[in-house]
């Protein structure tokens, strides 16, 4: 649900944002009134690496270790007669099966996406909202806080 309220203040980052916010709640100002509101959403991926079979098998082998070392440690906790030998196992056991799942993985969708990426959600601009009846008392407090003037300069 969209929040509702009368927008107080504009932002190009959202640093600049919740630095608004943090002023308004330094002035006691009732902080679950407020809200922060990205505008002009746009969906950016970037494109880290590209993969192959080798970045693949070791991609998968650590995110399978992981797994093993958690539930290696899990079962030292449930059963404390369990030596450390058993954490090696499944550390390994998981590394061997992240990392034939992820071979075969790749191997199935190559052609269709040979490189890795980060998506993001990035906001054009950043509103801060608060409840109608708090506007004027919010855009006060704002203007007459130093880090906002020196923000807007």
């Amino acid at each position: 649900m969209i929040p509702r309220g009368e927008t107080v203040a504009s932002f190009e980052s959202y640093k600049q944002a919740q630095s608004a916010v943090d002023t308004l709640a330094q002035a006691d100002f009732p902080v679950k009134q407020i809200s922060i509101v990205g505008d002009g959403l746009k969906s950016v991926e970037r494109v880290t690496g590209r993969l192959s079979y080798g970045r693949t098998a070791g991609a998968g082998a650590l995110s399978g270790a992981w797994l093993g070392l958690f539930f290696g440690l899990l079962l030292i906790i449930i059963n404390p007669a369990a030596n450390i030998t058993f954490v090696g196992a499944a550390v390994l056991i998981g590394a061997a099966f992240g990392m034939m799942f992820s071979v075969v993985s790749y191997a199935l969708n190559r052609r269709r996406r040979d490189f890795t990426s980060v998506m993001q959600v990035i906001a054009t601009s950043y509103a801060v909202t608060v409840a109608p009846e708090l506007a004027n008392r919010a855009r006060n407090l704002l203007d007459a806080s130093p880090q906002q003037q020196q923000q807007q300069q």
